[in-house]
């Protein structure tokens, strides 16, 4: 199957803004720290969707897969630029060698489509934050261009998913008749009472993560079946188990207030038993989704001082991801496989004061 991009789908370069000279001022340490998670991002998905457009079916999604490819590779390229001007090592990230095109199919386009739809969402939120982490003009232009590019991949994946009668809303609550003040007592003493019920906002985070972890229990399933190492196929069968175990907690949450779940994606994976990724690939992918969702459920919680019950939920499986992920840290760096991110100065070493 012929793997280049579409031409089409190709994005157009974003108009340009007043450059600053460059040559003598150096990256920040947070413009260091989000080129290179932008890079192993873009590296990562790369491959994947290489995988993808091997195996999908649907001519609407080969199309938005096809962009998403052309969006990954400007990306590396862009970030391979500046790292040439500031003579930064090139990071590994991932090769050919950690994607078998030649697999059989393991994930169904609809899973696929829904998939391109939460990797956008999730980059969104990433790149916004890395553009206002970054003040040197190059690299504000990067990620000012990075904000629209999974803006892009969303719309288009959720217009492709609403075509074809796969895209799970949000729950609908009767629009309010009046404004609403909380009465102090009354107010105060429902915090910690499991009786008061979910407000909008809540809803809507309670929803997110339960579609999140559809998703991710699903790709633990399809990882499961075809990882090649023990250790790496019993931690993702923990990880299903955990995603499992949220999808219960969110959907119990939601039913109990008379509101409708999310959709289940496991029927969205074959029974495929040959690897499309290496195993590095597949704990990596999983790590940087355990991240997101830790940051999902701080979000949560941030937001649920007025239901404590609701806090403490979310505090609880926030928990349990981020000891996933240090599990999974573990496999990568036992295996030799985990390439760091550039590090600060050594203790003692002189400290550059200038900014």
């Amino acid at each position: 199957m012929d793997l280049s991009v579409n031409q089409s789908n190709t994005p157009t370069p974003s108009k340009e803004y007043p450059v600053e000279i460059v040559e003598n001022i150096s990256l920040t340490s947070s413009e260091i720290a989000n080129l290179w998670a932008s890079w192993m991002e873009s590296s990562i998905k790369e491959r994947m969707v290489q995988y993808f457009l091997k195996t999908v079916v649907d001519p609407e999604i080969k199309k938005v897969l096809e962009y998403t490819l052309s969006i990954a590779r400007k990306h590396l390229q862009r970030i391979t630029e500046i790292y040439i001007r500031e003579k930064h090592p090139i990071p590994r990230g991932f090769t050919a060698e950690d994607v078998n095109l030649e697999a059989p199919r393991l994930f169904s386009d609809s899973f696929i489509i829904s998939f391109l739809a939460d990797m956008a969402r999730s980059r969104l939120d990433g790149y916004s934050t890395a553009l206002q982490m970054s003040v040197r003009s190059d690299v504000r232009q990067y990620f000012t261009e990075c904000v629209a590019d999974p803006a892009e991949i969303y719309n288009r994946s959720v217009s492709v998913m609403l075509s074809k009668g796969i895209f799970t809303r949000w729950p609908q609550i009767r629009v309010p008749e009046k404004l609403n003040f909380a009465a102090k007592q009354n107010f105060l003493s429902s915090r910690i009472s499991k009786q008061k019920p979910l407000n909008s906002i809540h809803v809507t985070h309670i929803f997110f993560n339960l579609q999140r972890n559809h998703l991710r229990k699903a790709l633990f399933t399809g990882f499961g079946q075809v990882a090649k190492e023990e250790q790496v196929r019993q931690y993702m069968q923990k990880g299903k188990e955990i995603a499992g175990k949220h999808i219960e907690i969110f959907s119990t949450l939601l039913l109990n207030n008379n509101l409708p779940v999310s959709m289940a994606w496991e029927s969205g994976v074959t029974d495929s038993k040959i690897a499309p990724f290496s195993d590095l690939l597949m704990l990596q992918e999983v790590r940087s989704m355990n991240v997101i969702l830790a940051a999902n459920y701080a979000k949560a919680i941030s937001i649920s001082g007025d239901k404590q019950d609701l806090a403490g939920d979310f505090a609880r499986l926030m928990a349990e991801i981020l000891k996933h992920t240090g599990e999974g840290l573990n496999l990568l760096v036992n295996n030799g496989w985990y390439e760091e991110p550039p590090q600060a100065e050594e203790p003692g070493a002189p400290v550059n004061t200038v900014h």
